[in-house]
């Protein structure tokens, strides 16, 4: 009798395991979801937002700020250009996500400075997905072709 307990307990504490993974991937898919950068009308509101809010640092162009891969005297990098000539597009949506919503802090190294703001309270998800799918909607098939296999 002890033996089928101990059975149906594990049994329960498996499904339990795979329904919270499940819960939490589902809550993950419902923050970032899917960066449309078919859809006109999101990448029109993603620009607008991006001269807005980003632009100041990483450039009307998504050129980002001259030198940028050197550190300036205070240990700073400048912010990175957005287009394909830098690295924006080596992250998966979930970090780009992450990173625009919650700042570099998160996400940089312990030593690294940075003056990427959180944007958590100034742009909603469904802004910071369309600033996302403007930048990628820049960025040429063959980059575009091999993230989305990157984020699957």
């Amino acid at each position: 009798m002890a033996a089928g307990k101990f059975r149906r307990r594990n049994f329960v504490f498996v499904i339990a395991a795979v329904l919270a993974v499940a819960i939490a991937g589902w809550g993950w898919w419902r923050t970032v979801g899917r960066i449309d950068t078919d859809n006109p009308r999101v990448v029109a509101q993603g620009q607008a937002l991006y001269l807005r809010h980003c632009a100041k640092c990483h450039g009307e162009n998504l050129q980002g700020e001259a030198d940028w891969r050197t550190r300036r005297p205070d240990g700073e990098l400048p912010a990175p250009p957005h287009d394909a000539s830098g690295h924006t597009w080596h992250h998966t949506d979930e970090q780009l996500f992450g990173i625009v919503k919650h700042g570099m802090a998160r996400y940089a190294p312990p030593d690294a400075k940075t003056n990427m703001p959180a944007f958590v309270g100034v742009l909603s998800d469904a802004e910071i997905r369309a600033v996302l799918a403007y930048i990628q909607s820049v960025w040429p098939d063959e980059i575009r072709r091999r993230r989305h296999a990157q984020n699957r």
